[in-house]
């Protein structure tokens, strides 16, 4: 054989692994046609933090008005690109150089599969004892009349110049994290959506405090409705619904959800099973129903949240399996997770939908931040946390809309990780003042 373990992809799921691997002595290989280190790294997380971030502090400002600021920064979209671009364009060479001064062999172009060990990449074949597939997803595309004229995540985090009517499709993450970024630069945003529901893995109570927020701000939420064809007029856009609505848009962007890159890598030669909208399934040790082929990140078919730090979690997992430092199956971890509006919203462990459906398990305390001293020194009036507890008394799960939700939410997932008892949190002596010593409290 080739190698002992060769990934197709370079992402998340991927070098997070292959270099543990490789610095234990296995011969390691990444195959990858694009951007090293995936779409997190070039065409999602990263990026967008960085556009989202004076978004971020603008708000905290805005609280403060006659509170310490006379007056609000204007904010420029061109000088900001520029800076995503200092930011961004050099991470891709960096995860390379990574994986080369780690000894894992970098094979550039497009993977797929001869037979289970042997791997084809631009007529060249490559065979190698265990394969992982980190293939990742890519944006969804309405399958409509006119669909073309619309851009995706990938489009809008590189666009030059900020449109003056956006329609976003869609009320996912990509949707409302990027209308956010949209209003604050002065867009006229308006979000379709096909339901009723914006953010559904997260506390229903809170998404409609930021739908609220939003639409203070100008957003405009058309629930409901089902879009039929996209047309070009001039040099916009005219969208039309299956009840007769229409609206006319400088840009659309489809944020629809994400599909699994399930093609063009000849599954179905090897037998390997996977879905088209859900992935590939795989059993506790990630490996697929193909023996010694395996799958991490985002195209793994799981009942968890496809974000960065799983599929860094799985890869560090492989790790541990290949290279015989553990035998167990995967057990995961609490894991926390967010989206990037203004305020923030973070969640972990069990959700209150589910709290409130089984009292004799679970009980729910709600704390606002109106009566937080500490918040009150930003002048955070819009904010709150809601924790689960189960009936030993222990944090268990927690939801927190604010400012400083990730933050908030990270503490608590040690806390639930751990199982730690009231008690034993007393023993944590935080920073006074500080998030942590506030939100401990609550413990």
């Amino acid at each position: 054989m080739d190698f002992d373990v060769l990934f197709i992809g370079s992402g998340q799921g991927a070098w997070n692994g292959a270099i543990p691997m490789s610095q234990a002595g296995l011969k390691v290989a990444v195959v990858e046609e694009g951007r090293f280190g995936g779409v997190c790294t070039n065409r999602g997380c990263n990026a967008k933090i960085t556009l989202d971030r004076p978004v971020e502090i603008l708000r905290q400002v805005e609280q403060l008005q006659g509170k310490g600021f006379e007056s609000t920064p204007a904010l420029n979209w061109a000088d900001l690109m520029s800076h995503k671009h200092e930011v961004i364009d050099g991470l891709a060479e960096g995860n390379r150089m990574k994986l080369v001064n780690a000894g894992v062999t970098n094979i550039i172009g497009h993977g797929k599969f001869i037979d289970a060990h042997t791997i084809d990449v631009n007529g060249q074949q490559y065979t190698s004892e265990k394969v992982v597939i980190v293939a990742g997803r890519h944006p969804h595309r309405m399958d409509i009349p006119g669909s073309e004229l619309f851009h995706d995540s990938t489009d809008f985090l590189v666009i030059e110049e900020m449109p003056e009517k956006l329609v976003i499709i869609g009320g996912g993450y990509v949707a409302m994290e990027f209308a956010t970024i949209a209003n604050a630069f002065g867009s006229d945003v308006t979000m379709i959506l096909r339901g009723t529901k914006v953010l559904r893995d997260f506390y229903q109570p809170y998404v409609q405090k930021i739908v609220t927020d939003l639409k203070e701000r100008g957003v405009k939420f058309n629930f409901d409705e089902t879009l039929t064809k996209a047309e070009k007029i001039g040099e916009k856009i005219r969208l039309t619904g299956s009840d007769g609505y229409q609206i006319t848009a400088d840009y659309v962007l489809d944020a629809t959800g994400r599909i699994p890159n399930v093609t063009g890598m000849n599954f179905d030669e090897i037998g390997l099973d996977y879905d088209n909208l859900k992935g590939i399934p795989v059993n506790d040790h990630l490996e697929t129903n193909v023996k010694d082929v395996y799958a991490t990140g985002d195209i793994v078919d799981k009942n968890l949240p496809k974000i960065t730090p799983t599929a860094i979690f799985e890869s560090m997992y492989l790790s541990h399996l290949f290279t015989g430092e553990t035998d167990k199956a995967i057990h995961y971890p609490a894991i926390a997770y967010t989206v990037f509006t203004s305020p923030r919203l973070a969640s972990v462990g069990v959700t209150v939908e589910e709290a409130q459906s089984k009292p004799e398990q679970y009980r729910v305390e709600e704390f606002d931040y109106a009566t937080d001293w500490f918040r009150q020194v930003g002048n955070e009036n819009k904010g709150g946390l809601t924790v689960v507890y189960d009936k030993e008394n222990i944090i268990v799960g927690a939801t927190s809309y604010g400012n400083d939700a990730v933050e908030t939410i990270n503490g608590l997932t040690d806390i639930i990780e751990n199982r730690t008892s009231h008690e034993d949190v007393e023993r944590l002596i935080y920073i006074f003042p500080s998030i942590a010593h506030s939100y401990m409290r609550k413990v």
